[in-house]
């Protein structure tokens, strides 16, 4: 008995131990944002090739699908059946209730119905209790976009995406105002950010298609360094992005560009430059909440001027998905 008792506390202290504190932004079906830390164990995925065990230190988000649950979707699709099939209008306005009320677990039953092409007929019924307009106010009632799945889609190293299941029923999130525990269905995605501590030399890549200062949905990377006021720091960077805002035109890190078609570059960081960041240019910016858009170009030495997370991003005033490219960015913090 005392080596099963010691054997659960040596697994206990593991797992304790293998847990991460990590920042989390957390969207919420309705529309809420909640913010604050929570522990997490690596990240454990089940896909369709097998079952992944991702580091959370490499996780950026985790899109959480709406999930497919066999009984609910069973549940589903005995009232759309019934919209599909009845013209008392009391029966089907019971059914889009009882549909709507199911919410996000019925939308695996309405894809699978709609994928169905036998069930591609004209009906006779005029009035507002259809399969289409409850399958619509399910969508609106919960935020669901057109990019949104059933699986939960996780971003690795801000560059990856895989696709399966994030297996959590909650999550217990720590705020100002006190521990909240958060059900899986209740959370749209999670932005994660570990902090790697305050020193030493880290990589990250920034996409053109996400991480441009103008994109209000997570343009500017947060890199989870922690600086300290009058902490010395530098950077350097290479790659190319293309800005299909400004005409296509391609950029690298210091500002330089060319045209469309064009072979050589033009302008771009030198000495005596303008202290302001231009289009296509690395900057970055010490805290969330600053609206700072510091330049930092191909090459930079600095000392933080404020105490707080390091955040990268390109700078763009206006935000287009179809940028191409990415920068390739490394941080040196002096310890």
């Amino acid at each position: 008995m005392k080596k099963l008792v010691l054997s659960i506390c040596i697994l206990c202290a593991f797992t304790t131990f293998s847990q991460k504190q990590a920042e989390v932004n957390l969207e919420l079906h309705d529309g809420n944002i909640i913010k604050g830390t929570a522990s997490f164990n690596d990240i454990d995925l089940t896909t369709s090739y097998g079952k992944l065990i991702i580091p959370v230190s490499k996780v950026g988000n985790i899109k959480i699908g709406y999930g497919k649950d066999k009984s609910a979707a069973d549940k589903a699709m005995s009232y759309i059946k019934l919209l599909n099939g009845s013209n008392n209008d009391e029966v089907r306005k019971s059914a889009y209730a009882d549909l709507v009320k199911m919410g996000l677990k019925a939308l695996s039953a309405l894809e699978d119905h709609y994928a169905d092409p036998k069930n591609i007929v004209e009906s006779e019924y005029t009035g507002d209790f259809t399969i289409d307009n409850a399958y619509e106010e399910i969508k609106t009632n919960n935020n669901i976009t057109e990019t949104s799945t059933s699986e939960d889609v996780v971003t690795i190293d801000n560059s990856y995406t895989m696709g399966g299941i994030y297996n959590f029923t909650k999550l217990d999130v720590k705020t100002e105002y006190g521990t909240l525990n958060i059900p899986k269905e209740k959370i749209k995605s999670i932005d994660i950010f570990v902090s790697s501590g305050t020193g030493g030399e880290q990589l990250f890549k920034l996409m053109g298609n996400k991480n441009i200062s103008g994109n209000q949905n997570g343009g500017w990377y947060k890199t989870g360094i922690t600086l300290k006021a009058g902490q010395k720091f530098s950077m350097s960077a290479s790659g190319e992005i293309t800005l299909a805002s400004l005409s296509n035109a391609v950029y690298k890190p210091d500002g330089s560009t060319k045209a469309s078609g064009a072979t050589d570059y033009t302008g771009g960081d030198y000495e005596g430059a303008s202290t302001y960041a231009t289009y296509g240019m690395l900057v970055y910016k010490i805290g969330e909440g600053s609206y700072d858009n510091l330049k930092a170009g191909a090459k930079f030495t600095g000392t933080a001027k404020t105490s707080g997370m390091l955040y990268l991003s390109v700078y763009e005033t206006v935000f287009n998905a179809n940028n191409k490219g990415s920068y390739n960015v490394k941080v040196t913090v002096n310890k």
